[in-house]
């Protein structure tokens, strides 16, 4: 099972470097960034750095690891100009880019920029349009779709990325509609969660996979849960679910997560501290993750 650090966006550029350099040089496997332009609260005014150009700079500048958005919203973006993002930040990268994308969600983000956010149903046929533009943009030589929210007519996106099949990693959890659409279009696949909700939602997955003639180990499984270190209180900040408090604690829940077959666990950095002891609590997530 691989391990990513996923550093707040909220932070200043230096700290995300700090954490996403000490990530490389210790062994972690990713490097994911969330896609928000404000806090999901009141206080509007915080700070928060716009996910492509932090995917960009950290492809630039740090080796070895994945570097990935968790995940960018469709709403935000026309996915035509998605499709272009991803393969630049693949070729910045040397072909280590993931591109996560999910449907869209955060109301406050969506008011104060004049974004539309529609019903779940909508939302959902828009994002599957998109997906279809991404694909065929990223994959194919030409792309048309004439949908309802998209129209692409013999459309060009060149260079193409630098991996063969550059991931498409696809965030959502719903099991009527959202499973269906990782089903058909996702090489990977990403839920908040505990392993037992983990556990589910996957067999629910493999189901959709069913239906859809896809092989469900196709599509690796990914899941990210707060994690709290050496007695840290693991509390979920906002009903998040979370993880850990004493290492032996922390060992079990991760235990937890291979044994399900997860693919991949996503650490957020919220409750790890700042400077060197959020280092040094990475440092024991990694021991741990790895032992």
């Amino acid at each position: 099972m691989r391990i990513a650090i996923w550093p707040g966006a909220e932070q200043p550029y230096a700290e995300i470097l700090e954490v996403s350099r000490h990530a490389e040089a210790t062994g972690w496997d990713a490097v994911y960034i969330a896609d928000h332009f404000m806090p999901d609260g009141d206080d509007l005014a915080s700070p928060m750095l716009e996910a492509g150009s932090l995917v960009a700079a950290l492809g630039a500048v740090i080796p070895r690891v994945r570097i990935g958005t968790l995940v960018y919203g469709n709403t935000y973006r026309h996915p035509a100009v998605v499709a272009k993002m991803a393969a630049t930040v693949d070729h910045i990268s040397d072909g280590r880019f993931i591109l996560g994308v999910g449907a869209g969600w955060q109301v406050n983000e969506h008011r104060e920029y004049g974004i539309t956010l529609s019903r779940p149903g909508p939302l959902l046929d828009q994002f599957e349009e998109a997906l279809q533009v991404l694909t065929g943009l990223l994959r194919q030589p030409r792309t048309t779709v004439d949908g309802k929210y998209y129209q692409v007519t013999d459309a060009v996106a060149e260079p193409k990325p630098m991996q063969s099949r550059l991931p498409l990693l696809i965030g959502g959890k719903g099991e009527k509609r959202m499973l269906g659409i990782v089903a058909r279009y996702a090489d990977m696949w990403n839920c908040w969660g505990l392993p037992a909700l983990i556990a589910h939602k996957s067999a629910v997955l493999d189901e959709h996979c069913a239906r859809a003639g896809r092989d469900p180990a196709s599509i690796e499984r990914t899941a990210q849960a707060l994690v709290a270190v050496d007695g840290g209180r693991p509390s979920g900040l906002g009903g998040l679910p979370a993880i850990g408090g004493s290492r032996s604690e922390l060992a079990a829940a991760i235990a937890g997560y291979r044994e399900i077959g997860l693919d991949e666990l996503i650490i957020p950095d919220d409750l790890l501290g700042k400077g060197t002891a959020r280092l040094a609590a990475m440092d024991v997530i990694r021991d741990i993750a790895g032992g």
